[in-house]
């Protein structure tokens, strides 16, 4: 499919984006423009909306941007994170059966994977569903690059947007899923993101959520704590729920193990 990008200089000006980009195999770079002229560079099939590099609000996100962190993140990192946080041994493979079984990704249809790092999810979608069409937005190119490396790898066909979550350059009501896996916790106005998340999702899309919580043991929240400094925020459950009520969603399934918060949201 050909995919239509909301402009960033005018709400109401499309930006085109050929079906060839999401093509991995074959490298792609050039501009594209709105109806207004505005131009975004692609390099290397991946557009760029944000342009200039973002505001760093914290160490996390600062981190983001460095191509060690994208390199080792997902080996190193992401695929041993939630056995740690469980307290049971949970494979990346036991997380994607559940992002498959609750977002049940159809023929046809689009899903957004927000903060994607990796595009882990993503991925894990496409796999799913061949035909199913699948954009990777982030902030950081260098996580955005690698993302690209591993979904050729894949022989996975997606496409890829670099932008700010906080401001999505998408239609309302565009999307028939929206996932993010971990990347709540990094955000730093995560209210907004999590409005843009709504606007853009139909009304019958549902929302995969994976994040942290607060931790019950002393020494667990004292560990969180110390995290804040570096910009990464813990809530309880009820609080997850109060902020995901409050931008306009209903949690329809929850399940927790250890810290680890996996949620199914539809708009309420």
């Amino acid at each position: 499919m050909s995919l239509e990008l909301k402009s960033p200089e005018n709400e109401r000006a499309a930006i085109q984006v050929p079906e060839e980009i999401s093509n991995l195999s074959t490298p792609f770079n050039g501009t594209l423009s709105s109806q207004d002229g505005d131009e975004y560079d692609v390099k290397n099939n991946i557009i760029d909306i944000l342009g200039k590099q973002p505001h760093f609000s914290s160490v996390a996100s600062y981190t983001n941007h460095w191509k060690l962190t994208a390199t080792i993140y997902e080996e190193i990192w992401r695929k041993r994170s939630l056995t740690l946080f469980t307290g049971e041994d949970f494979p990346i493979e036991k997380e994607h059966e559940l992002l498959i079984e609750w977002t049940e990704p159809k023929e046809g249809c689009l899903y957004l994977d927000v903060g994607c790092s990796t595009a882990l999810y993503g991925r894990a979608l496409k796999a799913a569903q061949q035909k199913a069409d699948i954009i990777g937005l982030d902030f950081s190119m260098q996580m955005l690059e690698e993302a690209r490396i591993k979904a050729e790898a894949d022989e996975t066909n997606m496409f890829f947007v670099r932008a700010d979550g906080k401001h999505m350059p998408f239609f309302s009501k565009t999307f028939d899923g929206i996932v993010m896996g971990g990347t709540l916790n990094e955000l730093t106005e995560e209210a907004r993101v999590l409005s843009e998340a709504r606007r853009v999702l139909k009304e019958n899309g549902v929302f995969f959520m994976m994040h942290l919580i607060k931790s019950d043991a002393w020494y667990g929240r004292l560990l969180q704590e110390s995290m804040g400094i570096g910009g990464i925020k813990f809530w309880t459950k009820n609080e997850s729920n109060k902020l995901f009520n409050q931008a306009g969603f209903k949690v329809e399934k929850q399940i927790i193990r250890g810290i680890v918060c996996f949620s199914k949201l539809k708009p309420s």
